[in-house]
């Protein structure tokens, strides 16, 4: 007869997070195939800017990888009713409020001042489940932000966050490339610090994200908009206050920021650089930018590269940095 030991509380987690991670997955790669061309269908379409002959691809796939990482969550509470605990559904409403938005931004134009407060009081539900406001930062020591953590820094850091993955976008998948960077190192250092039971639904976004990723990843079959990038950035900004990742979250998204201030230095020098969104595509398959004033049009600008070309640097500059950030403290 052959003993064998029973089970470790390890092994389950193990198992609870393949499944939480899997399902999603798998879900997004029976259903995208069938509705990218219903989308098609219907009319959904946005120009993909930097090819050549004129490219039209479905939009708003965001909605689709947000619905089915909730379905998903919501699918195994049957089986896992006691490890869903309340923080994760407040964390889906926040996320969901910035998909409304994003919806909403895609429709009309409700102005930056209307952006600023909305956002603002779309992270506010989050505060009640911070429970530490004691951080460890490098070269300085413990320092408690008590209230000021409370009722600035988290409703503040969220929507900066989903601006700063909104704005770092434009090549085919390159934000939710970088989003799924982004989410798997933070959902890797919650896992080793043993807190993931309250990121459960970040796990189940990213089984979904990493199956979406394929389906926008050059060529782009479908683009998530707005709702997409507005959420996602929601999700990780809202991981990492949760979980108390506020300086090794900066240091992940140092690519992000430097990006938003190259665009604010742009936007103080627009007469000797005018406003463009996109370059396009030469002949020769490489891609010819404005300038070198976002992160994207650095290297395209000075070498002549591909549009996939400059989306594999920018993954390689983002893992640099999601490298120091994992072994960052806090």
């Amino acid at each position: 007869m052959v003993f064998s030991l029973p089970p470790s509380p390890e092994d389950y987690r193990l198992v609870m997070v393949i499944i939480f991670f899997l399902i999603p997955f798998l879900f997004m790669m029976i259903a995208l195939p069938q509705l990218i061309p219903k989308l098609r269908l219907k009319g959904h379409l946005v120009r993909d800017m930097y090819k050549k002959t004129l490219t039209e691809v479905p939009n708003n796939g965001g909605l689709i990888l947000l619905l089915i990482a909730i379905f998903s969550l919501s699918i195994l509470t049957l089986f896992y009713p006691k490890v869903i605990t309340p923080i994760n559904f407040t964390i889906i409403v926040v996320v969901v409020l910035f998909a409304l938005y994003g919806l909403l931004d895609d429709m009309v134009n409700i102005g930056r001042p209307a952006k600023l407060i909305l956002l603002y009081y779309c992270a506010y539900p989050l505060i009640p489940y911070i429970t530490a406001t004691v951080f460890f930062i490098p070269l300085i020591g413990e320092v408690d932000l008590s209230i000021f953590y409370l009722q600035i820094i988290i409703p503040t850091y969220v929507p900066v966050v989903a601006n700063l993955v909104n704005m770092h976008s434009g090549f085919n998948g390159i934000a939710p490339g970088l989003s799924l960077m982004l989410l798997a190192t933070l959902l890797l250092k919650t896992f080793v610090d043993g807190n993931l039971y309250n990121a459960l639904f970040f796990l189940s976004l990213a089984g979904a994200l990493l199956a979406y990723f394929f389906f926008e990843n050059y060529p782009a079959r479908i683009f998530w908009g707005n709702i997409g990038a507005l959420s996602v950035g929601a999700a990780i900004g809202a991981l990492i206050v949760t979980q108390g990742f506020i300086i090794s979250g900066f240091v992940m998204l140092i690519p992000h920021t430097v990006n938003f201030l190259m665009y604010v230095y742009w936007r103080m020098n627009k007469q000797k650089y005018p406003i463009a969104k996109f370059g396009r595509e030469r002949d020769d398959g490489t891609i010819e930018v404005p300038n070198p004033l976002t992160l994207k049009w650095v290297l395209p600008y000075y070498f002549r590269m591909t549009e996939k070309q400059g989306a594999y640097a920018m993954y390689a500059l983002t893992a640099v940095f999601c490298v120091i950030g994992f072994y960052v403290p806090g």
